[in-house]
């Protein structure tokens, strides 16, 4: 052993046999020292952990000693509160009932008190952010502007009345020669159509060239005479005309001196043969219809415009058409009538539409879609998106965001509307913003029904918060100390 180990040793025998300077002698601290260094002993705990305590020492059943517990191990009490009031009570499920005292629903669930300061406006909903994001909550602003609103409608392509043809004879005859003989062909005007025979049409065109030779053999008559075979002569041609004889078969006639056995019939107009009843060989009577034509270069549509929309829809207004026959091609057309009449089953009115059909691609009984540009005014007007309209039964009701994750049911009173936004005349002020997206979901979560009660008296919306004045103040009691000991 070295020296300086041996004389340690002798040091720390000298201390233990003498006594250190506030060392004990037994080595423990005394009891007072313990005391005053841990603080009051408020309790004695069961050593096993079992929750049980005593006021006084003693040992459980297994003779263990209870462990004290000294005032520093427990944290220092927080200064009293003064309890909240509790303003009522709510149902547990979310429903819109309310009670001033506690009370159970039918499920046996208590209800839920609802402490002064936890609640909202009486015309106000809160939703939490966690909330609010959750349900993809979105609001846009209240903005001014032209609000405008096409005119749907669907219909069915017809010829044009105005240029629809009939071939008639006026007088009595057979077809010698049909030049034109299949429905459906396409014509010109002055095409010749038959070659017919008529007796009448030849006796006729006899009495014209006699009155002519008349008049040319009384050439150097008298005025009179002269006069009264020119009047025979104009008769005869007259008659001719009437017949609708063309001029340049009169002025071969003239030219010829002799009467024509044949005669031509021709096509009015030009146009596409829509009826045909003419046979060759068939005997005809006057005002017997031998052909029905139509000339397809312009078509109408008439469509069935609703009656709520018959306001927007004026002659003049441009019109855009779509077919089955061509997917994705638009055709212009414009309003030029609109019938005075309703049909009182579809509360329907027609609207006719003329439609240029140059090429003829277009044919008549083509169901057709239109759209009318219609504009409501020309003034920007106060707006906001049909998404943010709550039907509530009677009237109209919004969501306004007053921030904080609050908001405002409010009546507005709405004007004109257009496919994505509607005018509002009274209620909302410009750029006040409202919800647009999930404020159905809005009134589910926060029982939106009884706040619109509070402030319009809604029937069937349950009952609403009750005031202060009627809800009974009951804090709750102060926890003990050894509660659950």
């Amino acid at each position: 052993m070295s020296p300086r180990t041996l004389v340690l040793v002798v040091w720390v025998g000298t201390a233990v046999g003498l006594g250190y300077p506030g060392y004990p002698e037994n080595g423990f601290l005394p009891p007072a020292a313990i005391a005053a260094e841990q603080g009051k002993i408020l309790y004695y705990r069961n050593p096993m952990g079992l929750p049980d305590t005593s006021p006084t020492p003693k040992k459980d059943s297994m003779g263990m000693d209870y462990i004290p517990v000294y005032e520093s191990e427990v944290a220092p009490p927080t200064p009293a509160t003064a309890p909240k009031r509790i303003l009522y009570y709510r149902n547990p499920m979310g429903l819109p009932d309310t009670s001033p005292t506690p009370k159970k629903d039918s499920m046996g669930m208590d209800y839920i008190p609802v402490y002064e300061g936890e609640e909202t406006g009486g015309d106000q909903v809160r939703i939490s952010p966690e909330k609010v994001q959750k349900l993809g909550v979105r609001t846009e602003a209240a903005r001014r502007r032209v609000l405008s609103r096409p005119v749907r409608a669907v219909g069915l392509i017809a010829p044009d009345e105005r240029r629809l043809f009939t071939v008639t004879a006026r007088f009595e005859g057979w077809i010698e020669r049909l030049l034109v003989n299949s429905t459906g062909q396409t014509v010109k005007r002055g095409e010749p159509l038959m070659a017919v025979y008529s007796p009448e049409l030849v006796s006729a065109q006899r009495e014209y060239l006699l009155a002519r030779g008349g008049l040319r053999a009384l050439s150097e008559s008298s005025p009179e005479t002269r006069e009264g075979m020119n009047q025979l002569a104009e008769t005869a041609l007259l008659r001719l005309r009437n017949w609708e004889i063309s001029a340049d078969q009169l002025e071969r006639l003239r030219k010829e001196g002799q009467p024509q056995q044949q005669l031509l019939l021709k096509a009015p107009a030009d146009g596409v043969v829509l009826e045909k009843t003419a046979i060759q060989g068939m005997r005809f009577m006057p005002g017997e219809v031998l052909y029905r034509i139509a000339d397809l270069s312009s078509l109408w549509l008439v469509a069935d415009v609703f009656e709520q929309d018959l306001n927007l829809v004026h002659p003049g207004q441009e019109a855009r058409i779509t077919v089955n026959a061509f997917p994705g091609e638009q055709f212009a057309g414009k309003v030029a009538f609109i019938y005075p009449t309703l049909n009182p089953q579809t509360r329907t009115a027609q609207v006719r539409i003329e439609l240029p059909n140059p090429k003829g691609r277009l044919r008549p009984a083509m169901y057709a879609s239109i759209e009318l540009a219609a504009s409501h005014n020309k003034a920007a007007v106060l707006t906001i998106p049909t998404s943010a309209v709550l039907g509530s039964g009677t009237r109209p009701v919004v969501l306004v965001e007053l921030g904080e994750g609050r908001y405002q049911p409010r009546e507005v009173r709405l004007g004109l509307r257009g496919d994505e936004y509607v005018q509002v005349l009274e209620g909302l002020a410009d750029q006040e913003r409202v919800v647009v997206s999930a404020n159905f979901l809005i009134d589910a979560e926060s029982n939106l029904k009884a706040a619109l009660g509070s402030f319009g008296g809604h029937d069937g919306h349950g009952a609403t918060a009750p005031s202060a004045a009627t809800t009974p103040e009951t804090p709750p009691a102060p926890a003990s100390p050894h509660q659950g000991h």
